[in-house]
């Protein structure tokens, strides 16, 4: 079965590490030996081959620019402007990819079922465009309310308000404090374009905003559990709860310290801490529990989400390993309709009821 990954920063790993995406894993990580700019310099485990290898199909595939204002000391651009001229860097990479051949937007009911069919057809997936459902990773980039019905024709169809810090729209992760007068305002022109909420990355304060302001569909493209890794980056059971009682579904993401305790960035390892695919399971697993049944949850890996395989599970050489997953969840007891609903149904499900 063809799976669904929810969250990908395609265009972040070709424009800002220069990684051409076409190419098989292996050649883009001999290119990048000896590099030392970033800290997964030929550790990449994502590229376009090895989604169809994967049988990864379909994926949410993110822009992203973040804005700083003085004293902020992440990384990111000087001015909204300068923010939103990168992600429309980012859109024409997608649109070069399509030009291409190598991707299709997915961004309506009838291209997504046009694509449901071809990768489901039973032919040879060498050749198959993967389709990209276009989301925001934070909103700082949304110079005024007006580009975000841009962005809308430009195929934008979900956005996360915030990532890490603070941000102009509503505050994120390692932040606090609630989104305000311009997050209701953004949130308001969200739902008038039938735009995703994308619940991933609010820090506590703003998420319970935002759930409180917003009555469009709501999903968590990649989120981990609090209870079994204590962060802000995490969801509580509280919110875990609040998002399915919204008809939620949350992604379940494999960055390693997202997913084992006390991970120590630049010293643990996947495998002295025991990071593989099966402590994903304990989370997807811990969300099981929580709904009642297996309709919330899916995958939004983050496989490239600036980390490789220093920092993701041991058993993962490349993101086609995502099809190691069925066979751990039948062990674990999940039913064949289990596992179809986490590896893409329960994605198809929300997203045909979105754009029904």
């Amino acid at each position: 079965m063809f799976t669904l990954d929810a969250h990908l920063d395609l265009s972040m790993n070709a424009l800002e590490w220069n990684r051409d995406l076409r190419l098989p894993i292996s050649e883009i990580n001999d290119r990048e030996q000896g590099l030392t700019d970033k800290p997964d310099r030929a550790k990449a485990v994502v590229s376009l081959p090895e989604l169809r290898k994967g049988k990864i199909g379909l994926v949410v595939a993110t822009q992203i620019a973040r804005y700083v204002a003085p004293g902020n000391n992440l990384p990111g651009w000087h001015s909204p402007e300068q923010a939103w001229a990168q992600t429309q860097g980012q859109l024409a990479w997608y649109k070069a990819m399509e030009e291409a051949g190598e991707m299709v937007q997915i961004n309506n009911l009838e291209t997504l079922e046009k694509h449901v069919l071809l990768w489901e057809n039973g032919q040879d997936n060498a050749q198959k465009p993967i389709g990209y459902i276009l989301s925001l990773e934070g909103a700082d980039s949304i110079v005024t309310i007006q580009h975000l019905e841009r962005a809308h024709a430009n195929g934008l169809r979900a956005v996360g308000p915030a990532h890490y810090g603070p941000g102009r729209y509503a505050q994120g992760t390692d932040a606090t404090g609630f989104m305000g007068p311009k997050g209701y305002e953004l949130l308001k022109e969200m739902e008038r374009l039938n735009i995703i909420l994308d619940a991933t990355h609010l820090c506590d304060d703003s998420f319970w905003e935002a759930l409180d302001h917003f009555n469009g569909h709501i999903w968590a493209s990649h989120n981990n559990c609090r209870a079994l890794v204590n962060h802000n980056r995490q969801y509580s059971d509280g919110q875990i709860k609040a998002l399915i009682t919204r008809g939620a579904v949350i992604g379940l993401a494999l960055d390693a310290w997202m997913m084992v305790p006390n991970w120590v960035r630049g010293q643990s390892t996947p495998r002295g801490m025991n990071c593989n695919l099966e402590v994903m399971v304990n989370h997807l697993d811990h969300i099981c529990q929580i709904a009642g049944n297996t309709l919330h949850v899916g995958i939004g890996s983050d496989l490239d989400g600036a980390f490789g395989t220093e920092q993701c599970p041991y058993d993962v050489e490349n993101i086609a390993d995502l099809q190691k997953i069925p066979a751990l969840l039948t062990k674990r007891g999940y039913t064949a309709e289990d596992i179809k609903n986490l590896m893409q149904g329960n994605w198809l499900r929300f997203l045909r009821k979105a754009w029904h």
